[in-house]
This record gives C-alpha cells, sequence and structure tokens, in this order.
C-alpha cells in the first residue's frame, strides 16, 4: 500500500462474516464519536459492508466535527452525519433513536492536568448515554489499560482477570464499564464492552512509532519491552460484529492480536528492511500491559491481517515518507499518566 486511498480501501473491506451478519442484524446503526482516529473507518467498514449485503439500513456517525473534511468524506460515501456535542443534554437527546449503537466516546490524552473533563466524558457521560438508547445495542469501546501490568509468563489478562487500572486514564476506563453495566442491569440494555489494545493503521500506531525510531536512529525504549497489536480494520470489523453477541449483563471482549510482540524483536526486524541497526535503552522488564484475546478469537476467529503483514506495509510505508497522524500511542508509559 502506497496512497492513503489504497490504505482506506484495505480498513475498511468488511469480511464475508460481517456482510452475512449484518443482513442479520436488525435496525440501523449509529457511531458515537466517529470523528476519532478509527471512527471513520469503520463507519465506512459498515457502510461497505451494508452496500454488499444489499440491505436498507442506515449507517450514522456523530461528533462534534471539528474538521469539516471528515465530515464531508463520511457524507460523500452515503454515512449520514450528525453534529453534536454528547455533553450537551439537549443535543444528546435530539439524537434519533437507533437500534444499535457503538459507542467509541473517549478522553485519554491530556488527562494530566485536566482529570475532570477526563472523568466527566468516560465515567459521567456513559450514564447519560445509557439512558438514552436503553432500549439499544450497544457495543462499547474501553481499553485493556483497565487491566494491571501482568507477567510476561502469563500471556496476557484475561477477561476473568480483575481489573487494577494504573492512573486516572484507566480508572475512569473503569469507571465507564461500571455505568454502562449498572444501566445494563436495570434496562435489560444487552451490551460488549471492548477492551482494546493496541489498535494500529499505518498512520499512527506502536509499529510505525517503533520504525520511524529505527529509520531516524532514535532511541527506543524497552522499559515496556512488549505489546499487543491489531490490524484496525480488524479491530473494527470485531466492533460491528459484535453488535450480534450483545448480552446483559454486558459481554467483555478483549480485542488485540494473538501475538505477544517483543519491541526488541520487533525494531531488529524492521531494521533488517530498513537497513539501519536499532538503537535500544534500558532493559525489559518481566511485566507489561498485555491481554489476551482468545476469547474474541474464539467469537470471530483469528484476525484477517498477520503481524508479518502489518511489519512490511509499516516498512514501506515510512520508506516513501507516507501521511502520519502525528499521534504517539504513549505505549511506555507504566505510570499511567496521559
Amino acid at each position: 500500500m502506497k496512497t492513503i486511498k489504497e490504505l482506506e480501501a484495505k480498513l475498511s473491506d468488511p469480511s464475508e462474516q460481517l456482510v452475512n451478519e449484518i443482513v442479520q442484524l436488525e435496525g440501523d446503526i449509529m457511531i458515537l464519536g466517529v470523528g476519532g482516529k478509527m471512527g471513520p473507518s469503520l463507519a465506512q467498514l459498515a457502510k461497505n459492508a451494508v452496500d454488499k449485503a444489499g440491505v436498507n439500513k442506515k449507517v450514522i456517525g456523530v461528533s462534534r466535527f471539528t474538521s469539516s473534511e471528515a465530515r464531508l468524506q463520511l457524507e460523500e460515501s452515503g454515512i449520514e452525519t450528525i453534529s453534536a456535542d454528547l455533553l450537551n443534554e439537549e443535543q444528546l437527546q435530539a439524537l434519533p433513536d437507533v437500534k444499535n449503537i457503538i459507542y467509541m466516546v473517549g478522553k485519554k490524552f491530556g488527562t494530566a492536568g485536566n482529570e475532570s473533563f477526563t472523568w466527566a466524558m468516560n465515567a459521567y457521560l456513559p450514564g447519560r448515554i445509557a439512558q438514552k438508547f436503553q432500549n439499544s445495542r450497544i457495543v462499547v469501546f474501553s481499553s485493556g489499560n483497565v487491566y494491571p501490568l501482568t507477567p510476561l509468563t502469563l500471556g496476557g489478562a484475561t477477561e476473568q482477570n480483575p481489573t487494577g487500572p494504573i492512573g486516572e486514564y484507566a480508572q475512569s476506563c473503569v469507571g465507564r464499564e461500571r455505568v454502562f453495566e449498572h444501566f445494563s442491569k436495570k434496562y435489560k440494555t444487552p451490551m460488549v464492552k471492548i477492551r482494546l489494545n493496541y489498535a494500529i493503521d499505518l498512520r499512527y500506531g506502536v509499529l510505525l512509532e517503533v520504525a520511524k525510531s529505527v529509520n531516524e536512529q532514535k532511541p527506543i525504549d524497552l522499559t515496556m519491552g512488549h505489546a499487543n497489536v491489531i490490524w484496525q480494520g480488524d479491530a473494527n470489523e470485531i466492533a460491528i460484529r459484535s453488535l450480534s453477541v450483545c448480552d446483559t449483563p454486558p459481554k467483555t471482549l478483549n480485542v488485540t492480536g494473538p501475538e505477544t510482540v517483543s519491541l526488541r524483536w520487533l525494531a531488529e526486524r524492521m531494521g533488517e528492511y530498513l537497513e539501519e541497526k536499532p538503537i535500544f535503552i534500558n532493559e525489559e522488564q518481566d511485566i507489561a500491559l498485555l491481554n489476551n484475546a482468545s476469547q474474541s478469537n474464539k467469537l470471530f476467529g483469528y484476525p484477517s491481517v498477520s503481524l508479518q503483514e502489518m511489519i512490511e506495509w509499516t516498512v514501506e510505508w515510512v520508506k516513501i515518507d507516507g501521511e502520519t497522524l502525528g499521534k504517539p500511542t504513549h505505549f511506555q508509559e507504566r505510570e499511567g499518566a496521559f
């Protein structure tokens, strides 16, 4: 892939399984927080699946739309858009009642120094959403940060592991989950909570950051020496397909790739392609932020894009100086300060 057009086409190419499930899914789909990094490609994936299925179903994207260009691109693809500040009660209540909700709203970066707003977004707003859409199915994007750092030997936290959030961002993510869970039980609203880490496309993500560091001969900090990654298109597909398995109390699903990726191995592999020797600082610790996604793999199958493909695509993107979003993941953070 060498162009944004090719990248976005790959991100929004629905599988046969998704198309088949869209046929069976009752009602329209509304994506709250569609303006984020993952939202536009998720909306386009849903629209493409609807079109391939040949069903009469709307895909609606809701955001503040600080970028008019992003809104125009969605509308040109046949996705309806609504501009709304969800913390504004009047604007929230004016949203149409839609059977299927994918909730992507959240605040992470900039939490330090503005903790109250993060809690309002991540823990207060979910209650208002859950009450407004109590008769819908709701897929909630959460974060793998709700888990504590776990020993490498355990292969990542499973959904059965207790939460142990580090820092206020992660604590507020647990708050989001608990509030949605409360209203799911109260109103019998079927839900799925997706604990995601780390989705990538070629414009951002762990692999891009490592590849750019290797290429630019910048030191790579190995303190958080291992990570999980998943292709953004696969993560989006799982989110949409999760609408078919919503339940009450909510089902919890870890969503990430199956490998525990060594950052040292990753950098050395990328260095071979880029003909650069990576520079490392610090040493790997025996605990890291890792998730075990075997449960979602059982439900939806393994990701369609392999780690090796992601590595090769990312390296080629760096070689051609492809467009990036300039939004670091801060995956190295061990103290929860975002």
